[in-house]
């Protein structure tokens, strides 16, 4: 009787990186009995190893999924026409190509991971009918065994975040901010999972019945989140948000909230045209002459949560101008209190003017280096004094090149 693989691939195999992989599997597979089997069998027939190393990984992506949420798989299910779920023992009699499918439509597997993992399930079932027409080859091995380590089995397992963790944070009497390994569970939550949350505290963000208190540790929440949300999950609190916006355009609350989530880029432009050219209106009844710096604070900080100059649309170089200006002040002079001040600016309006256009460097660098050259710019700068405040700003936006 033939042996299933020849003598010669098992020492392929064995020459390979096989052996080393082997130890990348979590210790908790590690101790299971399948995996002791892979690794007796690997020295005399790779094609065994290979198939009961790929039933440990469909065993705990299984695992996964149920972890994942049954609420999840249900929806993923309905959504991609998927065989349907609605208790855990659906997803145990799950068929193992249908059931990569399911992980990777609820988050589980990315998709050049789901077919790297739909080849090793072609592989397989090609072994487990081996005749003359296919011969396992040690690339097949090699293959399987990378992927079902380094994309299932080396894995940890994820810890299901449920938007009920959430808002017991967001709901302390104290100020609030995601631990680190809530913020880990959240990066690897499949994407309804992420949407519900984000969601949640976009609707707790909004709510005026809710305290001041809970509504900022909302808002501080949603900015940790913002980087590790998934932009499909972004596309669709933009398109949520996007529904509130009445004919009168989007008020500074949704505005400010799509920043924190990080999802302003996504709302229609013509939308943020009409919010910035109200800021810019506001600006400029307020005035930026010093003798105004009482109300500087609140409309500059205002402008600053939803984003500053970061996103807003061509209007942008008139607000610029308008904080260069704020920033230059008129030439100083003697205070009611007898001292002597070179310019006259507003306390108030110059640091936050620093940060904005420190926060938006890279954005407004040629911008404001071309109002220079404006009239109303130069006209201000009528001191040697002011000039050097010009020059400050600019020093602002050298990139790293010019300061070395």
């Amino acid at each position: 009787m033939n042996e299933l693989v020849p003598s010669p691939t098992v020492e392929l195999v064995q020459a390979s990186d096989v052996p080393a992989l082997l130890q990348q599997i979590r210790p908790a597979w590690q101790a299971k009995d399948l995996i002791n089997r892979v690794h007796r069998l690997i020295a005399v027939d790779p094609s065994s190893a290979c198939q009961r190393l790929f039933n440990a990984s469909i065993h705990d992506l299984r695992e996964k999924v149920v972890i994942a949420g049954v609420d999840i798989a249900e929806e993923a299910a309905k959504q991609y026409k998927l065989p349907p779920v609605s208790k855990a023992e659906d997803i145990e009699n799950y068929p193992t190509a249908k059931l990569i499918d399911l992980a990777h439509r609820i988050g589980l597997l990315s998709r050049p991971e789901w077919r790297r993992v739909s080849r090793c399930y072609e592989i397989r079932r090609d072994l487990e009918h081996e005749d003359d027409e296919y011969e396992a080859g040690v690339e097949d091995c090699v293959y399987i065994f990378q992927t079902c380590i380094n994309v299932v089995l080396a894995k940890d397992p994820i810890h299901l975040i449920r938007v009920v963790d959430v808002k017991e944070l967001v709901e302390q009497p104290v100020p609030a901010t995601p631990a680190p390994s809530l913020l880990e569970d959240y990066q690897g939550a499949p994407q309804p999972r992420q949407e519900e949350i984000v969601k949640f505290l976009a609707a707790v963000a909004a709510d005026e019945n809710q305290s001041e208190l809970v509504r900022q540790n909302a808002f501080a929440f949603l900015t940790y989140l913002s980087s590790l949300t998934q932009n499909p999950v972004k596309l669709s609190l933009a398109a949520h948000l996007q529904e509130k916006i009445t004919r009168h355009g989007p008020n500074r609350l949704l505005i400010r909230i799509s920043f924190a989530a990080g999802v302003i880029p996504y709302l229609k432009q013509a939308h943020l045209r009409d919010f910035f050219a109200a800021i810019l209106q506001s600006m400029k009844q307020v005035g930026y002459n010093w003798g105004s710096y009482h109300s500087h604070g609140e409309l500059l900080r205002s402008f600053k949560e939803v984003g500053g100059l970061l996103y807003c649309p061509e209007i942008r170089v008139q607000i610029l101008k308008w904080l260069s200006l704020a920033y230059l002040g008129s030439p100083g002079g003697q205070t009611m209190y007898g001292n002597v001040r070179h310019v006259f600016y507003s306390n108030t309006a110059a640091p936050i003017v620093v940060e904005l256009i420190k926060e938006a460097a890279s954005i407004v660098r040629e911008e404001l280096r071309a109002l220079q050259n404006d009239k109303e710019i130069k006209r201000a700068c009528c001191t040697t004094h002011i000039e050097r405040r010009l020059e400050s700003l600019l020093d602002l936006v050298a990139d790293d090149t010019e300061n070395g």
